[in-house]
């Protein structure tokens, strides 16, 4: 099983859009892939939300990390978050 790393852009989009790190490594691990553009891997998961996020309530939350992959790790480049 390959390590995960984090760049410092998905951390701050992460942050932005309401992500969890395991919930991004939950998506990576056993959700659906995909490719991604400029040859990149990207993994969709959803997840039972029941929250609110900008004022709005929500019963579920979308993760999907966009990956770089190398010989050794899983390089995390930036996540999308939708709510729904």
């Amino acid at each position: 099983m390959k390590k995960i790393i984090f760049s410092k852009h998905a951390l701050e989009q992460m942050r932005e859009r309401g992500a969890q790190q395991h919930e991004v490594e939950i998506a990576i691990r056993t959700g659906e892939e995909f490719p991604a553009k400029k040859n990149r891997r990207a993994f969709r998961q959803n997840f039972q939300y029941d929250s609110q996020w900008g004022n709005k309530l929500y019963r579920t939350k979308q993760i999907v990390p966009i990956v770089v992959e190398d010989p050794e790790t899983l390089v995390v480049v930036t996540v999308y978050v939708f709510y729904f």
